[in-house]
């Protein structure tokens, strides 16, 4: 793999500096017309280099040229361990040009280059030659290791992806063992059009015989010569009339079936896990309104004294009236807690709602990436201004240092683990290791956009925040908690409070999965906006029936409680991540495993913190109620 790697290395670094650098300034995203200078340019320039970019139909007339960008490989089943196609030892310019990219092609791991191909509009070309190569015994050997890898090439040609293997692979029998290397020399292309614009392309090898790749570059293959093996890379274009607009495209995309599909029976998984969701709720609302009301029946009877003079010979959640409201320990990283869990709620409602609007084409790569990132940045004042007012409503008195423990609970981690996987990534040469250029724009979208936002939001929740609307008042002597059965501890709690909204998400996972770690094209937004609200429903109902089951044992410990039981529900998306890797994937390497698992962390992450958000404003909302329900002065 590191021969790969260097091989052609050093031809094509000073060229991809450049486009790294133009991946700022883009020239669909420069601020064109506004006179702009200084620090508003600038300001201009990194707003919308974070932007995504929405192009329209590029119209052509017959014959004019239709640039084909060769992008990346890499093996078929790792999708995130990607390569500049021209470290292959492959038809390439004396010059390479690279395309300037977006921010979300960049974090794509997109590296577009001009290619030789000349193809125009509407002309048919037959076996046209593209050039002669002369193989060291190296590159056969690179080429070898590539094809047998099941290395495929990615190509771009008007925004649309074309995918191809680089070589065939051929193993039989067992005695004698036979065991086949070829490579592609011709590649058939098939362009649809419409009208005045390309709907549709793909390459193809039907009827094509591969070049046989001998070992160390000898053989009997045609072209071999002493200084190495001489080959010649052809291909032909042929263009074919679509029906489909221009704007209904991404549906042929969708259609098309080089990678194989897995996501036929969608539809009734998620109808099946929504009844299942819909009755489990169900069961939990009623039997929780029945004890409730018998609760309220016996407490409420002969009830005349005041909040201090209770009857002392009561039990359950009503004796422990005057420690339920106590402030809990740890009050900073809890406020912290509750900020960034509401800001990622924001964040996946935003762009949830985003793609039911269409705003993410399926031929514009990273889009949801930098749309993921503007959104991040500019949510942040959600974060600060939700974890410091209600850190200010429990009379908390460090607010600068939680203001820094809210930015930094996830941009910590996150930071932390992007260096580990990007350092695998640049030791490996891979595309998708993020350029200088790239990691200062994200620092300074952090630093000058989302950093500010949460201090500000901080700010505004602080003076802003009110009381705390406790029904009763707190007595200074905290009550002694009674000894709890096994069933009522925090382990327990967090494996029912986590199993139970990772069962309802458990059968859309497998999808969320098989798109941000495979190769498809998620495309049932509208499924996703349901499930995400079954998941936080079902994330309150459990918070709100644990958080009763706690009180009941007079365990007024329910703050922190609250939060980690429906919270663990990261735990069970973790330990889905690693089943699904050994299971129901074919990833292997470092590169891969490390991306994966560090990754897939992180978003264990993000779920603990917007379920855990959800789970404790539920159960305050819920304790709130059943005490101020009761008749006490």
């Amino acid at each position: 793999m590191q021969r790969l790697v260097e091989a052609e290395r050093s031809d094509s670094e000073e060229s991809e500096e450049a486009s790294e650098t133009g991946v700022v300034m883009t020239a669909r995203l420069e601020c064109s017309g506004l006179r702009v200078a200084g620090r508003s340019m600038r300001l201009c320039v990194l707003i919308l280099g974070l932007l995504p970019h929405f192009g329209w139909a590029v119209s052509y007339k017959p014959g004019d040229p239709v640039v084909l960008y060769v992008n990346k490989v890499g093996p078929y089943h790792n999708p995130q361990e990607t390569y500049h196609y021209y470290t292959l030892p492959v038809c390439r310019p004396k010059e390479v040009r690279h395309k300037a990219l977006s921010l979300g092609e960049v974090l794509d791991g997109d590296r577009m280059a001009e290619s030789l191909y000349n193809i125009h509009f509407k002309e048919n070309t037959e076996r046209k030659t593209l050039c002669k190569l002369t193989l060291s015994e190296k590159e056969v050997d690179q080429l070898r290791e590539a094809i047998e890898e099941l290395y495929y090439f990615e190509f771009v040609l008007d925004d649309i992806p074309i995918w191809g293997f680089v070589g065939y692979m051929e193993e039989s029998g067992f005695l004698p063992h036979s065991h086949k290397v070829g490579l592609w020399t011709h590649l058939d292309f098939n362009i649809e059009y419409n009208g005045d614009s390309v709907i549709f392309a793909n390459v193809s090898v039907k009827d094509v015989k591969p070049e046989p790749l001998e070992e160390g570059g000898g053989g009997t293959g045609h072209g071999v010569s002493s200084g190495g093996l001489t080959i010649t890379h052809t291909y032909s274009v042929r263009w074919f009339e679509s029906t489909l607009p221009h704007s209904r495209r991404a549906e042929r995309l969708r259609d098309y079936s080089f990678f194989p599909k897995t996501l036929e029976i969608h539809w009734l998984s998620i109808i099946n896990s929504l009844v299942l969701v819909v009755l489990l709720l169900g069961f939990v609302i009623i039997i929780l309104m029945r004890v409730l009301k018998n609760d309220f029946a016996r407490y409420n009877v002969e009830e005349d004294g005041s909040c201090d003079d209770l009857d002392q010979g009561d039990n359950g959640w009503k004796i422990i009236h005057t420690d339920v409201f106590r402030f809990p320990p740890y009050k900073s990283l809890l406020c912290a807690v509750l900020g960034v869990g509401a800001q990622f709620l924001t964040l996946a409602t935003g762009i949830i709602v985003m793609a039911l609007l269409g705003m993410f084409n399926v031929h514009r790569h990273g889009a949801i990436n930098s749309a993921a990132i503007v959104l991040y940045a500019l949510t942040s004042c959600v974060s600060g201004y939700c974890s410091c007012s209600f850190y200010t409503q429990i009379q908390g008195q460090r607010w600068v240092w939680n203001i820094i423990l809210t930015s930094a609970l996830f941009s910590a981690p996150l930071f932390f683990t992007w260096s580990v996987v990007n350092s695998v990534h640049w030791w490996s040469g891979s595309t998708q290791a993020l350029p200088a250029t790239t990691v200062l724009l994200l620092l300074g979208a952090w630093v000058l956009v989302g950093f500010p936002l949460t201090v500000i939001g901080g700010i505004v929740g602080k003076n802003r925040a009110g009381n705390f609307q406790a029904p009763c008042r707190t007595r200074n002597i905290p009550r002694q908690i009674p000894q709890q059965p096994w069933y009522k501890h925090t382990a327990v709690h967090m494996a029912i409070g986590g199993f139970l909204p990772f069962s309802a998400i458990s059968v859309e996972l497998y999808y969320i999965f098989a798109t941000a770690w495979g190769r498809e094209h998620y495309t049932l937004y509208g499924i996703l906006l349901c499930v995400f609200a079954i998941l936080l429903s079902v994330g309150a109902c459990i918070s709100v029936a644990l958080t009763y089951f706690l009180l009941s044992g007079e365990d007024y410990r329910w703050w922190w409680r609250s939060v980690l039981s429906t919270g663990s529900t990261g735990i069970f998306i973790f330990v889905y991540s690693l089943f699904y890797y050994h299971n129901r994937s074919n990833m292997s390497g470092l590169v891969q495993s490390v991306e994966f698992f560090g990754y897939s962390l992180l978003t264990a992450f993000v779920f603990s913190l917007m379920l855990g958000t959800v789970s404790f404003w539920a159960s305050l909302a819920f304790i709130r109620y059943i005490y101020r329900s009761l008749k006490m002065d």
